[in-house]
């Protein structure tokens, strides 16, 4: 096994699944306060982005995108070896590498009560239990009957460490792991956000902007960028629509992944601007703190750095079916009963309760909604009526919404729980 750098603990490998900004801007959370130790991180599309563009949060970053499947297993799996510990938020298949590798793996999940199960979750259990360790080909094959969902589930079954997010369904699923005699391993936290990055910006200056809109990464096992991306040109539709309807609005910046690496843009109308842009993870935390009205896409780790920076934003329409999944969980919540809903624009929209036809048919109603002049006058009505009703909120209005998901949402404070699976580093 390799050493850590000098100076440091231990050379810790990290990765995220690759599915928008969520899992990389957790890890991203997770990784700045441990700079005692020697950060590596590995992965390939939209998380490479993110860490590269958020590299002072690591050490090294091994960005695999360029590689062949092979190539790119061999890198990671080398790394791995050679690692004291594997940090893994979501990645199912870096977890299994490192229990092949006999190295300690921590998966870290802020989705644990999203992810379907077809089979009971004893049996997933029993494959786990029963993992051939002679090679990851051999492992992969073993829970090959796995969905993708049930192999993040069969992630926490096999880490050293599994680290959950609090939210509605994670204290039910936690108690049914603990049936099978894996609790005590099993770690629940509050939010998994950058803790310095949002203290440093609890002092902020007069706002640049008038609304930010936060689209988070976009891309994921579906979604890309000029590929089943009608959710986002259904968006850049609507910007020039949202400057005319809403002259409050002149300066507004529009924030996240598919405005990267080359492809900011600037939206005019009406005298106001629209200015698309990727921001650095804690540049965007400065933004969001001094901008005072916020429309999100409703992912759980802005909605949490939302939450701490004590800023109610209006969600927009779902990109995805975990988007579906956060509302409903929320619905008893003013954020969740106020948010924007493609079921105001389609009432009724059959909908299939699963990750990957969910998505395609949100993807599907989004070009429906571009390329029809009724549907689009609906979603433009709709959308303003969303809007209204936030920006017609009292202060006390958006401060009791603040502390009602703080309270659903909050728990022991995530680096406390690295701390005491990793011990903490000399440098900290």
């Amino acid at each position: 096994m390799g050493r850590p750098a000098e100076g440091c603990d231990m050379r810790i490998v990290m990765g995220a699944q690759n599915c928008g900004f969520g899992p990389v801007s957790e890890l991203v959370a997770v990784s700045r306060p441990l700079g005692g130790h020697e950060r590596v991180f590995v992965g390939d599309g939209v998380a490479a982005v993110f860490a590269r563009r958020n590299a002072d949060a690591f050490d090294t970053v091994h960005d695999t995108g360029g590689m062949t499947r092979k190539a790119a297993a061999e890198v990671t799996d080398d790394l791995v070896r050679g690692s004291d510990h594997v940090i893994s938020v979501m990645d199912a298949e870096l977890v299994l590498r490192s229990v092949v590798a006999r190295r300690p793996v921590t998966m870290v999940d802020s989705l644990f009560s999203f992810w379907q199960l077809t089979q009971p979750l004893a049996g997933i259990h029993e494959r786990c239990a029963t993992l051939p360790l002679s090679g990851f080909p051999a492992a992969d094959q073993h829970l090959s009957g796995l969905s993708p969902h049930e192999r993040v589930v069969a992630a926490h079954l096999l880490a050293t460490h599994s680290v959950v997010q609090n939210f509605p369904g994670v204290a039910e699923r936690a108690r049914e792991f603990a049936a099978l005699g894996v609790g005590p391993r099993m770690h629940r936290t509050g939010s998994i956000t950058d803790s310095e990055g949002l203290r440093a910006v609890a002092c902020v200056p007069a706002p640049e902007h008038d609304l930010l809109v936060n689209v988070g990464g976009f891309k994921n096992f579906l979604l890309d960028f000029g590929v089943n991306d009608d959710y986002m040109r259904l968006l850049h539709r609507w910007l020039p629509d949202l400057l005319r309807d809403w002259p409050r609005f002149r300066r507004v910046l529009v924030c996240g992944g598919p405005f990267g690496e080359g492809r900011e843009q600037t939206v005019s109308a009406a005298g106001g601007t629209a200015d698309c842009r990727l921001l650095r993870q804690r540049e965007l935390l400065q933004v969001a703190a001094s901008t005072p009205d916020q429309l999100l896409a409703p992912g759980l780790t802005a909605l949490h750095e939302s939450i701490a920076l004590g800023r109610l934003p209006l969600a927009i329409h779902e990109q995805h079916y975990a988007h579906v999944f956060t509302m409903r969980a929320l619905h008893g919540t003013r954020f969740g009963r106020m948010g924007s809903r493609f079921s105001d624009v389609v009432p009724g929209h059959p909908l299939p309760e699963d990750d990957l036809a969910g998505t395609v048919a949100l993807v599907e109603l989004a070009g429906r909604i571009r390329n029809d002049e009724e549907l689009y006058a609906t979603y433009r009505r709709t959308f303003n009526e969303r809007i209204e009703h936030y920006v017609s909120l009292t202060p006390p209005q958006r401060q009791h919404g603040v502390e009602e998901l703080a309270a659903l949402l909050g728990g022991e404070a995530v680096h406390d729980v690295m701390t005491g699976i990793l011990g903490t580093p000399r440098a900290a």
